[in-house]
């Protein structure tokens, strides 16, 4: 069974950068689409970022677009979420997924890392 352990999260100042880390374990990243969401108090949890499992492109939220970077080790079985320039509308708690497909709803997605939360604030 596919498990997703995540970390990296914390407090950061407006501007600030962080990496978010998500380990895989009884089973492989390959041939795998790998998504970020997160989920402010609130709200419904959006999507972040997704890394196509077919050829590797990789789109991004226009919230995050060129603030966030996301990339996946396969040697290591790790996907990471890069983000830099991160606002106080960043906080949320980070999830990563995996699934077969992008665009895939929520409900349809089956692995989920535990979340991470990420606050910034000064």
């Amino acid at each position: 069974q596919l498990q997703l352990v995540e970390s990296g999260g914390g407090l950061v100042q407006p501007g600030g950068s962080l990496r978010l880390s998500c380990a895989a374990s009884g089973g492989t990243l390959d041939h795998l689409s790998i998504y970020w969401f997160r989920q402010a108090p609130g709200k419904e949890r959006e999507g972040v970022s997704c890394i196509r499992a077919d050829d590797g492109s990789t789109s991004y939220a226009h919230s995050v677009n060129g603030r966030f970077t996301t990339s996946k080790d396969n040697v290591a079985n790790t996907m990471y979420l890069h983000m830099n320039s991160l606002k106080p509308e960043d906080t949320a708690v980070y999830y990563c997924a995996v699934d077969p497909l992008c665009g895939s709803f929520v409900d349809e997605i089956a692995y989920w890392g535990q979340g991470a939360q990420v606050t910034v604030s000064s």
